[in-house]
């Protein structure tokens, strides 16, 4: 029987998003060369609903593609709907009810998936000289990329040797031939760490590739969880069902059942070919490629009427931000919980393009521990940029929990008026961190190293559990009666829209 609902049904997920107006069906004949990303560049930008696009002029007919699959919403109240859907959350979930929904996953027990003989992404299997890539709707997402990138909203699936560990993780991977990809799985990474144990036996790395999965299995695959740790069980945790999987033609890996498509095959222990560029995360796109690992592909299994979901890399917010921001978001709150640390909230502002992590600092705590900005900075530093969720991150910032952090117009007032240029701000030039930060130097790069540091936006009192002054704005300033009657008159004054409820 098929797992229902939008967190392990990817096209539940999709329906779901029609049915309540987070998803247009473009019924119009759409390319996947650049209109398609372009189109979903512009939702981004927009807010607008997710694009559904179900007539491809490329590839066979009867594939689809998603865009946007994790965009934010421009509807009132319903900003993080898209991405509440992925947890089989209600659209006005709040950022700080998805972290304490991911985190409670985190301390909870494990539930392993469940094996089924068949599902929903079998109902189509490719295999041999049957396999070509070219017959999907393959995008060109930007004019600059390199290729055309099968996997931008997938996960990869692999397991160590001696069988110990199943990883699923987010990486992307660019059309190389009609049987063969190419794409990053760097030492740091999951992947690059099981792929490294493979190639030291001189063998090759069985692997599998799942789009259009599972949403909570997506973001799960997204998640900084610690090495060793299976995602399929925290997903189990986090859905309170077992994820459904089944078992690849090819290998003995283990894919969800409900997933849209699945690429099976090997990752060779020695073949690269050439690799982007690509539009980044971080809203550049650097010209040149890398040799990447080569992923050859044996089968193909996949749903009637495919969805293919692409995430169009670049300036924020996009997936990469959403998505992994908020999965880093809830690692990084409960790392800084269980170190015992004076700490609030910990949020990844999707406008930084997954560059920073705000950290609200419970003030009255803090004044209990005793503890200096050096002190404070330090510790933070040495629970972060010691983990693996922050070798992500490259900047920390702390604020005061009088800071809503999920604003960004009340983070960057903090920054402005709080942070001192002078003795606010520490480097740790020795912690490891990711390559792709634009702004690292190519020697940092190389070491895998540098570029990290914390602000602190801290004002001095507030180490003694106070602030000396108070807000001036319409939540703090005014009476609460008299806040409502102004919102309630806001109409009346002639202003187009009414105002929203006084906090």
């Amino acid at each position: 029987m098929t797992q229902r609902g939008s967190a392990l049904n990817f096209r539940d997920f999709v329906a779901e998003l029609l049915t309540t107006g987070d998803a247009v069906d473009i019924g119009k004949p759409v390319s996947p060369t650049l209109e398609a990303g372009a189109a979903t560049r512009r939702v981004y930008d927009t807010r607008s609903p997710a694009p559904l696009f179900s007539a491809l002029t490329e590839g066979d007919p009867g594939f689809r593609i998603l865009g946007a699959p994790a965009g934010l919403s421009g509807r009132p109240g319903e900003t993080y709907g898209r991405l509440a859907a992925h947890f089989g959350l209600g659209r006005d979930t709040t950022p700080r009810d998805l972290l304490e929904k991911l985190i409670s996953a985190m301390r909870a027990t494990p539930v392993p998936p469940r094996v089924v003989p068949t599902g929903p992404c079998k109902e189509n299997v490719l295999t041999g000289d049957e396999v070509d890539l070219t017959r999907f709707p393959v995008p060109l997402l930007h004019q600059q990329d390199g290729g055309r990138y099968f996997g931008t909203y997938g996960f990869h699936v692999v397991r160590t040797p001696d069988e110990r560990w199943t990883s699923w993780s987010v990486s992307r991977t660019m059309l190389h031939g009609p049987s063969t990809l190419v794409g990053p799985a760097m030492p740091q990474q999951h992947l690059g760490m099981i792929h490294r144990m493979w190639a030291e036996r001189g063998e090759r790395t069985p692997w599998a590739m799942v789009l259009g999965a599972p949403p909570a299995a997506l973001a799960a695959a997204g998640m900084p969880l610690p090495a060793e740790v299976d995602e399929s069980g925290y997903v189990g945790a986090l859905t309170g069902s077992p994820v459904d999987v089944v078992r690849a033609e090819t290998n003995d890996l283990y894919v969800p059942a409900n997933s849209e498509i699945v690429l099976e095959g090997y990752i060779s222990p020695d073949e690269t070919a050439p690799e982007g560029p690509m539009g980044e995360y971080h809203g550049y796109s650097f010209s040149g490629s890398k040799p990447q690992p080569v992923f050859h592909v044996e089968a193909v299994t996949y749903r009637d009427q495919a969805i293919l979901p692409v995430c169009v890399a670049g300036t924020p917010p996009e997936e990469n931000h959403t998505i992994w921001g908020t999965m880093i978001s809830a690692a990084g709150l409960e790392l800084l919980r269980s170190s015992g640390l004076p700490v609030s909230m910990a949020w990844c502002s999707y406008e930084a393009a997954t560059c920073w992590i705000v950290v609200s600092v419970d003030i009255r705590r803090l004044a209990r521990t005793g503890m200096t900005e050096r002190q404070l900075v330090d510790a933070v530093a040495e629970v972060l940029f010691d983990s693996h969720t922050g070798w992500l991150v490259p900047k920390v910032l702390l604020v005061a929990d009088d800071i809503d952090i999920t604003d960004i117009d009340q983070v960057v007032w903090a920054m402005a008026t709080r942070s001192h240029p002078t003795t606010g701000r520490y480097a740790y030039p020795q912690a490891p961190g990711i390559p792709m930060v634009p702004y690292l130097t190519p020697e940092e790069v190389r070491a895998g190293r540098g570029g990290k540091g914390i602000v602190s936006c801290l004002l001095p009192e507030q180490f003694e559990g106070v602030t000396r002054a108070t807000t001036a704005s319409f939540d703090n300033s005014y009476p609460e009666e008299l806040r409502r009657r102004v919102v309630g008159e806001w109409a009346g004054y002639g202003f187009p829209e009414a105002g929203g409820s006084p906090r």
